[in-house]
């Protein structure tokens, strides 16, 4: 029985470049999406030479809707594809106020549009087949508006939120769906953001991350954090979470919102 291909977004750098070494080492074929076509076809011949996968490679803007229609067509129409890793994303420097509008709409475009709009192109299709698994990358930023990176992690948090909702409707259809959150990590998103790597701290190997988040994978986690060493923190926010939902299913507003008599 053959490996489903897996399709990774931004894999011409960092996270999505050591995913697309781990599958190939795996068996898997790959479909390799990102901006860059000669860093991409020098992944795609290095991979090729060292396990012998096969291997597409497919440039991409993502946020560009011709672009992103091209690879929403791929996932929709090749039956070959049963994993989307969508890695692609971007952060940005500075505060809020210091944000443009523009850098804003990009990074949004691609961190939740671009992101939503793949894993919509491809959930039908998995569903119908009863198997599959879709992997985004999200960030423990956001869980942490106090990081004061407010833009960048409330992409960061919709991607958690999504990631849930979706495990929620698609694992009874057999689809599996992984959130992976990580803390910094040592790849090119910082330089592009503006920020020297150098002047953080506590910056995991990007190699670690990866392999920790596939363990995850293995394990069928919903949400695979790699740097939080104490599970327990996790499950006691999400019973926390699941305590509250029948405390908000009311009819009447709570005793210390009713107007004074």
């Amino acid at each position: 029985m053959s490996l489903p291909t897996v399709l990774i977004t931004g894999a011409s750098s960092g996270i999505g470049t050591v995913y697309a070494e781990r599958f190939a080492r795996r068996g898997h074929d790959l479909v390799l999406v990102a901006r860059d076509k000669g860093r991409l076809d020098a992944l795609a011949e290095r991979l090729r030479h060292a396990t012998g996968v096969a291997i597409d490679v497919l440039p991409a803007d993502l946020t560009q809707r011709s672009d992103l229609a091209i690879v929403e067509s791929r996932l929709r129409d090749d039956a070959r594809i049963g994993i989307l890793v969508n890695n692609a994303g971007i952060a940005q420097s500075g505060g809020f106020t210091e944000q443009s509008a523009d850098s804003i709409e990009q990074l949004l475009t691609l961190n939740t549009i671009a992101l939503t709009r793949l894993a919509a192109a491809v959930a039908p299709r998995l569903a119908n087949a009863g198997e599959g698994a879709i992997i985004n990358i999200g960030s423990v930023v956001g869980l942490a508006p106090e990081f004061g990176m407010s833009v960048y992690g409330a992409s960061k948090a919709f991607v958690l939120f999504l990631s849930q909702g979706l495990s929620v409707e698609l694992t009874p259809k057999g689809v599996y769906v992984q959130a992976v959150l990580p803390a910094t990590t040592r790849t090119e998103i910082w330089e592009r953001a503006g920020i020297d790597i150098n002047t953080l701290t506590d910056v995991m190997d990007v190699g670690e991350l990866v392999d920790a988040a596939l363990v995850g994978f293995d394990r069928r986690e919903t949400v695979t954090i790699p740097p939080l060493h104490v599970a327990e923190r996790w499950d006691t926010l999400d019973a926390s979470r699941q305590g509250l939902l029948s405390d908000i299913r009311q009819a009447q507003a709570a005793e210390r919102y009713r107007p004074a008599q």
